[in-house]
């Protein structure tokens, strides 16, 4: 699938790149390094309409969270990925999120980042008592939204 349907899949959907090239084998381990990074999966996070920098006009594009680095539950560095929707790369949605789950987002908005996707308000909330931001919003996912998945063509 191209990068336009995943523009419009659901926030909080485990989401796939591939360029199509074949896995190298592991003791080539700078090649594979490079394959992993034209490769992998993340969540989605963000959406980001079409804007105008000077005289050039970025296209719409999508971050998705790929991964942490830490140890012991601190985390080092956090591992984003953001693509145009004139990527080249092929985009697959390997999993929605679950009706009923509910998104955390960093803030209110349109220009807001999931920052977690927990399974029921209740694990929302204690995840915000360990975790605490001060703007955070809750948002339900509806049996409407994945409905409009299969409607619009996009089933995983």
């Amino acid at each position: 699938m191209s990068a336009h349907f995943v523009f419009s899949a659901a926030i909080g959907s485990l989401i796939s790149w591939s360029d199509g090239t074949p896995r190298p084998p592991e003791r080539h381990s700078k090649k594979l390094a490079v394959w992993k990074t034209r490769n992998s999966s993340g969540r989605l996070i963000r959406k980001a309409d079409s804007r105008i920098l000077g005289s050039y006009t970025a296209p719409a594009s999508f971050t998705l969270h790929e991964g942490d680095i830490g140890s012991r539950g601190t985390i080092v560095v956090t591992i984003f990925r953001t693509f145009g929707v004139d990527s080249t790369l092929a985009f697959a949605v390997i999993e929605r999120p679950p009706i009923g789950s509910i998104r955390v987002f960093d803030r209110p908005g349109p220009s807001h980042d999931l920052i977690h996707l927990a399974a029921n308000r209740e694990a929302a909330e204690a995840w915000l008592k360990l975790h605490p931001h001060p703007m955070a919003v809750l948002e339900e996912v509806t049996a409407d939204q994945v409905a409009a998945d299969h409607v619009e063509g996009r089933a995983a």
